[in-house]
């Protein structure tokens, strides 16, 4: 490692840097693509319950820019601005489906609908004002852009030490001809699992049940069809603080420590609301008293809020910062097509497990809730404060089972070892300075 302009802390190298308003503009912009997302997912929820909508029709890549973008020590809280920005486009969604409801005319879900182009012309805007992050620059061959782009945003002439070590990546991700035949190496096989493991249970947690079909909920409850758009409306509002929350402690607190809190949290709350509704709320009556009712609303914000602290953000989170470079493009799309994929199986099978399961539908997903903080406590390793590219070396070469997946680094090292060498026989030059060894 070179020397000059490092210091440890937590769980590896931190590099020089400070926090400079070219970061933080940078990485709020490049988040505003979480408002538009998070407006769709709100706003679908509130219009299928309209019934002029009813009548009418019944008859990603952000963050792992904010990953790479962001110094060590606040890329959690930087991160998790994507999903503050999906929470406040649930929560501007919900505001939105209460006002248009009242419209007249049968045009209330065309305005919700519309309204979707303010995120939009907002992201667009916002693409003209982000910089492309030193990763990318270097990886396309502009180190010397990508070195004056490094300074920029750590705000600090001395970047060599970290300017090198993501030089020497590059180099080494530039070995690799098929990242996505790569991701299935035994080396690269522990980032997967937890990568796809991540996004299946933040889906079986329920939440994108609970937030697309928040309004049809409420109505099984007894509220009516406005009081239910406003129930909403509160669950929103909690998303979008304890959010904030996950930002200001996951880089203090780490990532393990808020999944596992939280998975009691939501162990608990669904746990409860289901014995209530399990009492209460029979085949075709309802003996749900107020009091109840506002219980059960307290304890799906309790279930909300659990979530937005932790599974939330922390299922983009962490993927974005655990691939080694050479698979983290190609790593980042299959997260997303999972999670889109598990997204479209939960939307679609909820209100029929909702009609089959009645206050079961809480019990499964408190069941899966069970299961997956099982997962975190034995299999997900501690990622905070460490580089993205110090990931193999501090993070899975020290975990006590995905340890033994990363026994094949010795071979790509011979294999890449073989080519500079015959590189070099031939008279050859990669473009690259040659500092430090894997």
């Amino acid at each position: 490692m070179v020397g000059g302009g490092l210091s440890a802390g937590g769980g590896g190298t931190q590099f020089e840097a400070k926090i400079t308003p070219i970061v933080i503009m940078s990485c709020i912009m490049a988040a505003t693509g979480g408002l538009m997302f998070g407006y769709d997912v709100g706003v679908s929820g509130g219009v299928t319950s309209m019934n002029d909508f009813l009548k009418k029709f019944f008859p990603v890549a952000v963050p792992l820019f904010l990953s790479e973008i962001a110094p060590t020590r606040i890329r959690g809280g930087l991160n998790i601005l994507f999903q503050l920005n999906v929470t406040i486009g649930i929560l501007f969604a919900n505001v939105v489906n209460y006002g248009t409801a009242m419209i007249k005319g049968g045009w209330g879900w065309r305005v919700s609908l519309g309204l979707a182009g303010i995120p939009a012309i907002l992201l667009t805007v916002g693409a003209l004002l982000v910089v492309d992050t030193p990763n990318s620059l270097i990886e396309r061959g502009h180190l010397d852009e990508g070195k004056v782009v490094l300074k920029r945003i750590r705000g600090i002439d001395n970047v060599e030490p970290e300017y090198l070590e993501l030089v020497e990546a590059s180099r080494v991700a530039k070995q690799v001809k098929h990242p996505f035949r790569n991701l299935l190496k035994r080396r690269n096989r522990s980032q997967l699992i937890i990568a796809v493991a991540l996004q299946i249970f933040q889906q079986f947690t329920g939440i994108n049940a609970i937030m697309f079909y928040a309004p049809v909920l409420f109505d099984t409850l007894g509220f009516k069809n406005d009081a239910s758009l406003y129930s909403a409306v509160i669950t929103g509002a909690v998303n979008v603080i304890s959010t904030v929350v996950s930002i200001y402690s996951v880089d203090k607190v780490g990532r393990r420590f808020l999944l596992l809190e939280a998975g009691v949290q939501m162990f608990l709350s669904q746990s409860v609301i289901a014995v209530i509704l399990g009492l209460k709320v029979k085949d075709h009556t309802t003996d749900l008293h107020s009091g109840y009712a506002i219980f059960v609303v307290i304890m799906v914000c309790t279930f909300v809020s659990g979530f937005a602290w932790s599974w939330g953000p922390l299922g983009w989170l962490i993927p974005s910062e655990t691939f080694p470079l050479e698979t983290r493009s190609a790593g980042q799309s299959v997260t997303v097509c999972v999670n889109l994929l598990f997204t479209f199986v939960i939307a679609q099978a909820f209100l029929s497990m909702l009609c089959h399961f009645k206050f079961g539908i809480f019990l499964f997903f408190s069941g899966w809730v069970l299961v997956m903080s099982f997962f975190v406590f034995f299999l997900l390793p501690e990622t905070k404060n460490v580089p993205i590219e110090e990931m193999t070396e501090k993070v899975w070469k020290q975990h006590w089972l995905w340890k033994r997946f990363m026994d094949d680094d010795d071979e790509v090292v011979v294999e890449i070892g073989k080519v500079d060498g015959a590189a070099k026989k031939n008279g050859h030059s990669n473009g690259f300075n040659h500092t430090s060894q894997l």
